[in-house]
């Protein structure tokens, strides 16, 4: 493939931009051109040739904006290959074993065909915004349970799966 790709995200506190910016790299690495916006701030799909959605996990939900960015764009979706990744468990879980997507994203995987789902660790430091963050943090429950190399092994997927076509 020789299109772009967007790799499009939901957060809070910017963790799950973070991982996002880790898809893309990898993607850009396999020779591919991408593109990395806000999910609230893409106005169309119609440019890119394939889409990575990323959202946080909150409540045992996708970010707001990642679930209205699917909704809103779900016809071009449905005609292009899309993935999927969440971000969330704030323990070590997500390296453990494979977390499956929360109700709600596997509705959406399964109305517009995505070809994969990911739920890699989250991410809560000092300073995140929310009460809710505020109490995980004062109870001690904050921290990076990100895995990078899990996070661009599962990229490195997506840009081969992309390059066979």
């Amino acid at each position: 493939m020789t299109g772009t790709v967007l790799v499009t995200y939901g957060t809070t506190n910017g963790s799950t931009a973070e991982i996002a910016e880790s898809v893309a790299g990898v993607l850009r690495e396999g020779g591919l051109t991408v593109q990395v916006l806000p999910a609230r701030s893409v106005t169309s799909v119609a440019p890119y040739d394939a889409v990575v959605v990323g959202g946080g996990l909150y409540a045992g939900r996708w970010h707001k904006d990642a679930r209205r960015f699917v909704r809103r764009h779900r016809v071009l979706l449905a005609q292009r290959p899309v993935w999927f990744f969440s971000s969330g468990p704030l323990d070590p879980s997500a390296s453990e074993r494979d977390i499956p997507p929360v109700r709600g994203v596997q509705q959406a995987m399964t109305r517009l065909d995505v070809r994969d789902h990911v739920t890699f660790g989250g991410c809560l430091r000092d300073g995140a915004k929310g009460w809710v963050a505020g109490m995980i943090l004062r109870s001690g429950k904050g921290g990076d349970f990100r895995d990078f190399g899990a996070i661009e092994a599962w990229a490195k997927g997506v840009a081969d799966a992309l390059a066979q076509g």
